[in-house]
This record gives structure tokens, C-alpha cells and sequence, in this order.
């Protein structure tokens, strides 16, 4: 029998698919920080390239982690801050700094 995630109903399957871009968790780590305009972002989260950036924000915003305003200024100015769902994700994220603190770097092996 194959398995099947749609059909099992698994929760961190469904976390994996808001989360399945490779920078999802730096993005929301950075926007946690508070608002940020693109560019700003960008030099945040340096290691990110641009159409990456770009691909990751706009799957942020189309599962609801991530807002993005724009302003009528010339040129136009759009600022990206989280959602109520996104800041949410602090918990999750705090958890995971936390099990790296306590096992990040150890092998398997030297953890027994």
C-alpha cells in the first residue's frame, strides 16, 4: 500500500507544505525583526539570491505567513511584514533554535 500525506491527514505534512521552500524559515526569521522593504530583506539574508528571495515571498504570502503592502510613492515602495499566522511561527522557530543549541554539530554516534 502506498503512502499516501493527502489521505493520512498527517499535521507535518501539511507543515511542509507551507514551509517547502529552502528559505521559508530564514525569511520568517528575518521578518520577525518586524517590517522590511525588499531590498532591505535582501541584504538581511544575504546567502538568499534574488529570484529565490522573490519565489520564496510570494509563497509566504500565498499560504498567509506573509503580508506585502505596497505604497503609492514613486518609485513604489513595498514592505513585507508578517501575518498573524507568521508571527505564530516564532514558537515553532524558537523550538527548533533551542534543539540546535542542545544537538546541533553532534553525530549520531557521539550523541549515544
Amino acid at each position: 500500500m502506498k503512502y499516501d500525506p493527502e489521505e493520512s491527514g498527517s499535521k507535518i505534512c501539511e507543515v511542509l507544505q507551507i514551509l517547502k521552500t529552502k528559505w521559508a524559515f530564514l525569511v520568517l526569521d528575518e521578518l520577525l525583526k518586524g517590517p522590511q522593504r525588499f531590498n532591505q530583506l535582501q541584504r538581511n539574508a544575504s546567502v538568499i539570491k534574488t529570484q529565490s528571495l522573490t519565489d520564496t515571498l510570494r509563497h509566504l504570502e500565498r499560504m498567509g505567513l506573509v503580508n506585502r503592502e505596497v505604497f503609492p510613492t514613486v518609485p513604489v515602495t513595498v514592505e513585507y511584514s508578517l501575518t498573524e499566522k507568521g508571527a505564530d511561527f516564532q514558537l515553532a522557530l524558537k523550538e527548533m533554535e533551542r534543539w540546535v543549541d542542545k544537538w546541533g554539530g553532534r553525530n549520531q554516534a557521539s550523541a549515544e
